[in-house]
């Protein structure tokens, strides 16, 4: 006989994790190489997305942009997205997005910093190794900025 209560226990499994896009670009090479004497100047762009893509089975596809920059001139310009396939039962709907913007992400973010830092040290240049992300945090913040938006009110015609 089957425990009721063990079929509707919230779950959460990864099925897949793998490199969904990945691009590198080095403008300057060979030139930007050879010069490079100072630390060059980092920005690092974030953002994740979520679906349902079969019952039970999610897919979450964090994206991060990694660009050096030495004056005006750009060394180089990563661009990985990591994605994920997760089976998440036993949640409400609901409740899925927390699921999607906080733990998804969080398991995908050491493959991701991986696949960065190695795609940088192939291209020639000192590895950059991404600082951990709190992703809760980005979350709520997220939250916070959609619910100081106003609401769009209506037109009259």
């Amino acid at each position: 006989m089957t425990d009721p209560q063990a079929q509707t226990a919230p779950s959460f499994a990864i099925e897949r994790i793998y490199v969904k896009d990945l691009s590198l670009e080095s403008p300057g090479a060979p030139h930007s190489l050879l010069q490079m004497t100072d630390a060059p100047q980092v920005e690092v762009g974030l953002r994740s997305r979520g679906e349902q893509i079969d019952q039970n089975l999610f897919e979450c596809v964090l994206t991060i942009t990694v660009t050096a920059k030495a004056g005006d001139k750009t060394l180089f310009l990563v661009e990985a997205a990591q994605a994920g396939v997760f089976r998440i039962q036993g949640i409400p709907m609901s409740d899925i997005q927390p699921v999607m913007g906080i733990h998804c992400p969080t398991v995908l973010f050491p493959y991701i910093r991986e696949t960065i830092a190695s795609a940088i040290g192939r291209a020639g240049f000192p590895p950059v190794h991404l600082d951990p992300i709190n992703f809760e945090a980005l979350y709520q913040q997220q939250l916070a900025n959609l619910q100081q938006q106003p609401v769009a009110s209506p037109v009259p015609s």
